[in-house]
C-alpha cells in the first residue's frame, strides 16, 4: 500500500513539474569545441528557442572525449527536461562500438527528441594535392604518403574515412585530433593533406579557396554544389555518410516536457530563416519524431559497429 501510495506521489509531482515547465532558463549542452556543427545549429535554435518557451535558453559547449564528456553530463543530469544534449546523433551511437567503457550506455541513459539536420560529409584536400577527383586521390595515396585528418578517433568521419580506404583500395595515414576545428584548420594549413568533415562546418574553407573539395558523402548531388560529384557516382556504390544533429535528454524526462520541446524545437528549426540559413552553408533540415529518433539511434549503432570491428578500432 505504501509503495502504492509513494508512486502516486512521484507520479503526481512528475505530471505537476511538466505542467510549470519551463521555469527557468534551459541549457543546451554542446559536447564539441564552438565553430563545429552542432555547435552552429544550436547558436542558430537558441534565441528563437528561448522566444518560444518564454526562458532563456544557453549554448554551453562542454567539449571532450569525442563529446562523451558532455553526453555523460546530460545523460547524468535531472531528467527535468533543463538540460539537454545537442550533438551529431550519428557519433553518438558509434561511441558503444569504439570506447571498451563508457560512464553511461547512450540508449539507456538518453532518450531521442527530434532530429535538426543532416550535413554530408565534404571529402577535402589542401590544394597543394596533386588529385582532382576521387580516382586520382586514390591513385596517389599508393605512392606517396597522405595524411588524414580525423577529427576525433573513433568519430564519424573517422569512421567514414575507413569506410572509404576500404573501399576504394586507398591508403592514408590517419592523424587524430580532440575536434573537427583543429582538424580543418591544420588541413587548411597543409599540416595534413585530407580530411572528411561535415558539410556545414568544411564549406566556407571550400568557398574561400583554402580546401579543395573532390567528393560528397550523399546518395545525390548537393544543390549548393551541384558541380561536385558524389563518391557513389566516383566508384564507391552506395557510400552515403554524414552529421545528423539532433536533440537527447536524460531518461526519464517526462513524456509531456518530451513532446513539447520536439513541436518547438521542429517549429523553429523550419522557419524560413533557418532553414534559408543552413541551406546556404550545406545542411538540409530532417526532423524526427520522439520515436523516430530513437530508432534511427538503434539502426547507426548497429550499422557503425561492424564498421568499427572490421577495423579494430577499440578506445580505453
Amino acid at each position: 500500500m505504501l509503495g502504492a501510495l509513494g508512486g502516486g506521489v512521484l507520479a503526481a509531482g512528475g505530471v505537476h513539474a511538466a505542467d510549470n515547465w519551463p521555469s527557468r532558463p534551459v541549457r543546451i549542452v554542446v559536447p564539441y569545441p564552438p565553430g563545429g556543427s552542432s555547435d552552429i545549429i544550436a547558436r542558430s535554435i537558441s534565441q528563437p528557442l528561448s522566444e518560444a518557451l518564454g526562458q532563456p535558453v544557453i549554448v554551453d559547449n562542454k567539449p571532450g572525449a569525442n563529446g562523451n564528456l558532455g553526453a555523460d553530463f546530460v545523460a547524468k543530469s535531472k531528467p527535468d527536461g533543463y538540460t539537454l544534449l545537442l550533438c551529431d546523433v550519428g557519433a553518438l551511437a558509434i561511441s558503444p562500438s569504439v570506447y571498451t567503457r563508457l560512464p553511461f550506455d547512450p540508449s539507456k541513459d538518453l532518450r531521442g527528441v527530434t532530429m535538426l539536420a543532416y550535413s554530408p560529409h565534404l571529402l577535402v584536400v589542401h590544394p597543394s594535392v596533386q588529385a582532382n577527383n576521387l580516382k586520382e586521390l586514390i591513385a596517389l595515396s599508393k605512392k606517396s604518403e597522405i595524411n588524414f585528418a580525423v577529427t576525433a578517433t573513433g568519430s564519424a568521419p573517422h569512421l567514414a574515412g575507413v569506410a572509404l580506404e576500404r573501399a576504394s583500395g586507398a591508403r592514408w595515414q590517419y592523424v587524430p585530433y580532440k575536434g573537427g576545428v583543429q582538424a580543418v584548420q591544420d588541413t587548411v594549413a597543409g599540416q595534413t593533406q585530407i580530411l572528411m568533415n561535415g558539410m556545414l562546418a568544411t564549406l566556407p574553407h571550400v568557398q574561400s579557396g583554402k580546401l579543395k573539395v573532390l567528393g560528397v558523402s550523399k546518395a545525390t548531388r548537393m544543390p549548393l554544389i551541384g558541380e561536385v560529384p558524389t563518391i557513389a557516382e566516383q566508384g564507391v556504390a552506395g557510400f552515403e555518410s554524414g552529421t545528423w544533429q539532433g536533440v537527447r535528454v536524460a531518461r526519464g524526462t517526462p513524456d509531456a516536457i518530451v513532446q513539447r520541446l520536439n513541436k518547438e524545437l521542429i517549429t523553429v528549426i523550419r522557419t524560413a530563416d533557418i532553414r534559408s540559413r543552413l541551406a546556404g552553408q550545406g545542411a538540409e533540415v530532417v526532423t524526427m519524431a520522439p520515436a523516430e529518433e530513437e530508432q534511427f539511434f538503434g539502426k547507426e549503432r548497429a550499422r557503425w559497429a561492424k564498421v568499427v570491428a572490421d577495423a579494430g578500432i577499440k578506445l580505453d
